[in-house]
């Protein structure tokens, strides 16, 4: 089970063209998240994760504050690796499926913040990881590809994305470290089947960590920095979350 929280506070974004600029109207974001996630298995190398985000949202320009806290929109994944069953001189493998419902609060009012984007989302992709043993090193790939449905509310549908997350993590004693880079880029989205090529999103950022061992868990701590993108939030974050397994 994995309790995380993200912090961004910023006045700065990603435009269409990738340049950091000022949000329009002296606009400045401060949102608040947390994200349960816990997994079980299922037998052996399946697993079903499920994965829970709270929203605590503030947007603030010109025209004045507006707020929103509530649930967002839950995901869930299947996860099974052929590597339980092919011999061990392969290097591990896992495939995983999911789905985001759109569960978050998705008001039609411009002045109101959304918790949730209104669609479905679809992704698969695949898993792979090595340990350099008996050097307490590790590292992780994933690589897949999202496919979106269309808010029918707004008529709006976000492109697809590929997108990917690679990581270097280490340990000694009770202490951990990791270096996440990951991120992704969007197709054109469409409005009422018009495509708009300006509204394409991309991400890349690199996440720092450092972890204790604690209570049977780990504590985390580290920071989310945006390295480029296009329309979204250029403003860095901070990361804290704890995770813990539970065996029967």
């Amino acid at each position: 089970m994995h309790l995380a929280a993200f912090h961004t506070d910023t006045r700065t974004r990603f435009d269409f063209r990738g340049d950091k600029e000022p949000i329009f109207a002296d606009g400045h974001i401060q949102n608040l998240s947390l994200f349960l996630t816990s997994a079980v298995g299922l037998g052996a190398g399946a697993d079903l994760w499920a994965e829970v985000p709270i929203h605590r949202l503030a947007f603030t320009d010109a025209i004045g504050r507006r707020e929103k806290t509530g649930l967002g929109d839950p995901a869930f994944h299947l996860r099974w690796s052929p590597s339980a069953w092919l011999p061990d001189a392969l290097p591990p493998l896992a495939v995983r499926g999911g789905l985001r419902l759109p569960v978050g609060d998705f008001p039609v009012e411009a002045e109101v913040i959304p918790l949730g984007e209104g669609q479905r989302d679809w992704e698969l992709l695949v898993e792979t990881g090595a340990s350099f043993y008996p050097r307490p090193i590790y590292a992780q790939l994933w690589m897949g590809h999202r496919w979106r449905e269309r808010n029918e509310t707004s008529l709006f549908k976000p492109g697809d994305e590929w997108f990917f997350l690679s990581a270097v993590g280490a340990s000694r004693g009770k202490l951990g470290g990791k270096i996440t880079l990951e991120g992704w880029q969007g197709g054109t989205p469409f409005q009422e089947n018009i495509p708009i090529s300006s509204a394409r999103r991309e991400m890349l950022q690199a996440l720092v960590t450092g972890s204790v061992s604690l209570g049977g868990g780990a504590l985390e701590a580290g920071a989310r920095i945006p390295l480029a993108g296009k329309n979204l939030p250029a403003g860095p974050g901070l990361i804290l979350g704890y995770f813990r397994t539970f065996h029967r």
